[in-house]
């Protein structure tokens, strides 16, 4: 039987850091994130519609991105944009993925100086 692909639960507020990180390089519409998002994790990554739309909105609703009404290939799309706050809660996510990322790695190598309660 194969291995079911999904995100792990620990990627909790992955989603909208990557978000707002697309999003202050320049303007997409909703789909147009969820396909880079799949294509810059090199297929790792795969955050649907139904996850990626809430998180839009609640980002827009907060004032940390902007949406407009736009014509893209005949069609009306709602293209946004990261705004100077979003940005700067952006560069505040980079900053604590960081270092959570690096405490984790540093844990899994067995650094720090915690001594095992069993040895």
């Amino acid at each position: 039987m194969a291995e079911r692909k999904s995100n792990p639960a620990f990627l909790n507020g992955v989603p909208e850091m990557l978000i707002l990180q697309l999003l202050s390089r320049h303007a997409m519409h909703g789909y147009e994130i969820v396909q880079a998002i799949k294509a810059g994790s090199n297929d790792e990554l795969e955050f649907g519609e139904g996850c990626i739309y809430p998180i839009l909105h609640r980002l827009e609703s907060e004032g940390l991105l902007t949406a407009t009404k736009e014509l893209a290939s005949g069609r009306t799309r709602v293209v946004y944009r990261c705004t100077r706050r979003g940005k700067a809660r952006l560069a505040k996510s980079i900053s604590n993925w960081r270092r959570i990322a690096d405490a984790v790695n540093l844990s899994l190598e067995g650094g720090g100086h915690v001594r095992s309660a069993l040895a």
